[in-house]
C-alpha cells in the first residue's frame, strides 16, 4: 500500500459494471453525524475519476444520491450507494445516515456490505452509538478500518485520535487499532496551526505529498526517520501479532528485515478477516483539486486490503417451505438469490430497490419470484408473487446509469419490482428461495395521525402501504381499541421524515394528534343490576327481565359469564342472549367507554313472556343490567403496564433507574453485561413511557437502548384517572 501505480476511469460517471465476485468490494461509511461521511464519498469519488469536481457529476448534482427532504434537513436521512472503480476494481461506497433515528438505513448498509470503514471527527471524538455499531460489527467478524476526518480543526491531533480508537475500538488487543500513515503537517500559519499537507507511509517509508491538489511522492529528510521508525516498529509489531505465520514474529524478533511485499500482505491478510483495524486520515479536496489527502491510500486498503464477496459466508436460505439450501459464498453459476436492501419511489421512474445479489447472475426483463415474509408484525403481509425485472442501473446523483447485469457480490438499482419491498428476496421463478431477514431495531416511539381533509383520508391508506414498504424500521398499527392510526417510529427525526414523505412524495397531508394507550375498565367490588326491556308498540312486544350480580377477578381473567337461575326464570334459550347483551355491553365499556375486564358476571334470576319474549329483548336486558350494576358500584380505570428493559452504561445507571421510578416504575433488578453495561428491568405504565424513546437518547446521550413488552392492566392511581379524565373531556 502506497507503491502502487494507479488507473481509473478517464471519464466522469461512467457507469461501472463487475464481471466476477473477485473484482467488487462492498464498503459501508459508518459515523456520528456530522464526521464527515459524505464529504468523504464525494473526495474518493473525485479521486477514482467518478466525478468531474468535488462532488458533482457532469449533469450537475452531488454525487450521493440526495433527496429533497436531506437537501432541507441538512443531513443525511437515507443509504446512498455511489460506485466507483479503482484498479480495475469496483468499489460500492455505501453512505449511511449517523443519526440514530435512522439506524435502519444503517443496518441496510451493514447487511449489504462486505466491510466497514468508520468515519471519526479529529474534532469531536467517538460517541457512544459508534462504539455499538463497532461492536456489532466485531459479533459478526466484519473487517473494519478506521478513517480520522476533520484534521483541519484547530485543535485536530491526529496521534490522540488514534489514541482514543484504539481506547474504545481495541478493547481486547489496543495493538490491533495502528495508523498505517503519519500526517505530514506544512508551515505555521498566523494561528499557529499548522495544515495538515500530506501524509508519511509507515511500511513504504515514502512521503506523500497533497499540498499541489494531486498526490507526489518523495523520500523522508533524515531528521524525520527516528519519529517514523518508532511508529512503524508498533505497527510491524501489530501486524505480525495478526498474521497467519507463526514463524514470522520469531523471525522479525531475532533481527531479520522483513520485506514491505511481505508486511503488506499480512496486513491484508489481517484486514480481511477482522483482526488487524488500521487508522488513516482524510481530508476533501480543496477547490480545483484532483485528489483529496488521503483518499489514494483509502482506495488503495480497500481494494488490497478488503474482502471481495467470494471471502463472505453465504447467508442462511431455505425455500419458502422453510426446508434449508446450501449456497456457495457468492457463486455466479449458482442459483439467483438476492436481497432488497433499500426501497424508495423515484418521481420519473417509480418504485426502485437497491438489491445486493448474494448468488447467481440479475438480468434485465427476466421474471424473478418476489418472496417476503416475517414483518408482518410492521404492517408487512407475507407474500409470494412473480415480476418481471426492469432496468439495471446503478446511480450517479439523481440519475440512473443503464448496466447489463449484476453478477453476485454486486450491487445494482432495479426499476418497476412494484410489490418488492425492503427485506424482500429475489430468487429464480422456477426455484424459489427466502433470505433470514436481518435483525431490525423496534420502533419504540408512537405517532398517531389522522387525515387532514376527505381527499387525503382517500389517499391515506395507499401512501402509508407505501412508507411501510420502503421503510421497515416503521411499524403501522391500526388500534381497534383507540381507532388511532399509529405509525410507531424510532424517534422524532425519523417521524418527521415520514410526515415528509407523506406529504411530498404521495400528496397525503395529515394532522398528528396525542396518542392514547388502550386503557380498561373493572369492578372494584360486588354489584347487583337489574336490566328491564318492558314495551308495548302494538303487534308483538318486547319483554326480558334479568338480575345479575358482578363481581371483580384476578387480572388477565376476561369476563366470566355463570348462569345460577333456578326454575325456568329465564328460559333457557334467552339464557345466551342475556350473555351476548352483557358481552356486547363489556365491550363498550361502563364508565368512561373503556372495554370492560376482569369480572365474574353471574345471573341469578329473571322474567320472560310467552309471546313478547326474544333473543334481542334478553340481550337488551343483559346491557341494562350491566349498566345499573356499575351505576352503584365503584369502577377502576385500568391502564396498560410494560416490562421495559433497558441496556445502558454503567455510568448512566443511576440516573436511569431515577427517571423511572419518576414515571411510576417499578424496578425489577439488573444485571451486569459485558463492555461495562447494566441491563435494567423495570414495570412502568406505558402512558408514562410514549416519549421514551426521546428521552433515553437524551439521558444517555444516545448510548443506551431498551426495548418493552405488555405485561398486563392493572388500577390507575386516582389523581392520574382523575386528570386523564379532565383531558378526555377538554379534548371533547
Amino acid at each position: 500500500m502506497g507503491d502502487k501505480a494507479h488507473t481509473h476511469p478517464g471519464a466522469a460517471g461512467r457507469a461501472v459494471a463487475a464481471d466476477h465476485p473477485a473484482s467488487v468490494r462492498n464498503v459501508v461509511l459508518v459515523g456520528h453525524s456530522g464526521s464527515g461521511k459524505t464529504t468523504l464519498v464525494e473526495a474518493l469519488a473525485l479521486t477514482a475519476g467518478a466525478v468531474n469536481r468535488a462532488g458533482r457529476v457532469e449533469d450537475g448534482g452531488t454525487v450521493s444520491d440526495h433527496d429533497d427532504i436531506e437537501h432541507r434537513q441538512q443531513r443525511s436521512v437515507q443509504l446512498s450507494l455511489v460506485p466507483v472503480e479503482w484498479d480495475g476494481i469496483k468499489i460500492n461506497l455505501l453512505d449511511t445516515p449517523g443519526y440514530a433515528d435512522f439506524v435502519g438505513e444503517l443496518r441496510a448498509g451493514l447487511r449489504a456490505a462486505d466491510a466497514a470503514l468508520f468515519v471519526v471527527s479529529a474534532s469531536d471524538g467517538v460517541d457512544g452509538s459508534t462504539r455499538m455499531v463497532w461492536e456489532e460489527c466485531a459479533a459478526v467478524g466484519m473487517p473494519r478500518a478506521i478513517v480520522v476526518t476533520h484534521l483541519e480543526a484547530a485543535r485536530a491531533d491526529f496521534e490522540e485520535m488514534t489514541r482514543v480508537c484504539a481506547e474504545a475500538f481495541g478493547a481486547d488487543d489496543p495493538d490491533a487499532v495502528l495508523p498505517l500513515y503519519l500526517p505530514l503537517r506544512g508551515p505555521q500559519g498566523p494561528d499557529g496551526h499548522a495544515p495538515v499537507t500530506g501524509l508519511t507511509g509507515l511500511l513504504s517509508q515514502k512521503l506523500y505529498d497533497y499540498s499541489t491538489g494531486e498526490r507526489k511522492e518523495s523520500e523522508p529528510g533524515e531528521d524525520e526517520l527516528p519519529r517514523i521508525e518508532e511508529a512503524r516498529n508498533r505497527l510491524i509489531e501489530g501486524i505480525i501479532a495478526e498474521s497467519e505465520d507463526e514463524t514470522l514474529m520469531d523471525r522479525y524478533l531475532g533481527g531479520e528485515r522483513i520485506d514491505v511485499k511481505t508486511l503488506i500482505q499480512d496486513l491484508e491478510r489481517a484486514v480481511a478477516r477482522g483482526a488487524f483495524f488500521p487508522v488513516l486520515a482524510a481530508a476533501p479536496a480543496a477547490e480545483g483539486a484532483r485528489q483529496g489527502l488521503g483518499t489514494v491510500e483509502l482506495l488503495e486498503l480497500v481494494t488490497g486490503g478488503f474482502p471481495t464477496p467470494l471471502e463472505r459466508e453465504a447467508p442462511r436460505v431455505t425455500t419458502v417451505d422453510g426446508a434449508p439450501r446450501e449456497l456457495k459464498p457468492s457463486d455466479p453459476d449458482g442459483p439467483l438469490v438476492a436481497e432488497v436492501v433499500k426501497t424508495a419511489s423515484d418521481p420519473y421512474v417509480g418504485r426502485v430497490s437497491l438489491v445486493r445479489v448474494f448468488s447467481g447472475r440479475l438480468r434485465p426483463d427476466e421474471t424473478v419470484h418476489v418472496s417476503g415474509h416475517g414483518l408482518a408484525d410492521r404492517g408487512h403481509e407475507d407474500h409470494d408473487v412473480d415480476e418481471r425485472v426492469g432496468a439495471l442501473s446503478t446511480p450517479f446523483g439523481k440519475q440512473q446509469r443503464p448496466v447489463t447485469h449484476a453478477v453476485a457480490g454486486d450491487l445494482v438499482c432495479v426499476a418497476k419490482l412494484n410489490r418488492a419491498e425492503t427485506g424482500d428476496t429475489l430468487s429464480a421463478k422456477d426455484d424459489p428461495l427466502l433470505m433470514e431477514p436481518w435483525e431490525m431495531p423496534d420502533p419504540l416511539l408512537p405517532l398517531a395521525i389522522q387525515a387532514h381533509s376527505k381527499a387525503d383520508e382517500d389517499k391515506l391508506s395507499q401512501g402509508l402501504s407505501r412508507l411501510a414498504a420502503e421503510d421497515p424500521t416503521m411499524r403501522l398499527e391500526q388500534n381497534q381499541d383507540t381507532h388511532q392510526v399509529v405509525l410507531w417510529c424510532l424517534g422524532e427525526a425519523h417521524a418527521d421524515v415520514a410526515l415528509e414523505r407523506l406529504r411530498s412524495r404521495y400528496g397525503v397531508q395529515v394532522d398528528v394528534v396525542p396518542h392514547r394507550v388502550s386503557l380498561r375498565e373493572t369492578f372494584a367490588g360486588r354489584s347487583a343490576g337489574r336490566g328491564r326491556h318492558v314495551k308495548q308498540s302494538g303487534g308483538h312486544g318486547q319483554y326480558a327481565i334479568c338480575e345479575i350480580e358482578v363481581e371483580p377477578l384476578p387480572g388477565g381473567s376476561g369476563i366470566e359469564f355463570v348462569d345460577k337461575v333456578v326454575g325456568g326464570a329465564v328460559p333457557r334459550q334467552f339464557i345466551p342472549s342475556v350473555e351476548k347483551g352483557v358481552r356486547a355491553q363489556a365491550a363498550k365499556g361502563v364508565a368512561a367507554g373503556h372495554p370492560l375486564i376482569d369480572v365474574r358476571v353471574t345471573l341469578l334470576d329473571g322474567k320472560a313472556h310467552s309471546v313478547d319474549s326474544s333473543d334481542a329483548a334478553f340481550q337488551t336486558a343483559g346491557a341494562l343490567a350491566l349498566r345499573e350494576a356499575a351505576a352503584d358500584a365503584k369502577i377502576h380505570l385500568l391502564e396498560p403496564v410494560a416490562e421495559v428493559s433497558v441496556l445502558v452504561g454503567d455510568d448512566y445507571v443511576g440516573a436511569v433507574m431515577s427517571d423511572l421510578s419518576g414515571r411510576r416504575g417499578r424496578v425489577l433488578g439488573t444485571e451486569q453485561t459485558a463492555g461495562g453495561r447494566t441491563l435494567v428491568r423495570a414495570e412502568v405504565p406505558e402512558i408514562e413511557i410514549g416519549r421514551y424513546a426521546v428521552d433515553l437518547r437524551s439521558l444517555s446521550h444516545g448510548t443506551a437502548r431498551f426495548d418493552r413488552r405488555y405485561v398486563r392492566h392493572e388500577p390507575m392511581p386516582p389523581q392520574v384517572a382523575e386528570r386523564l379524565r379532565q383531558q378526555e373531556r377538554e379534548a371533547s
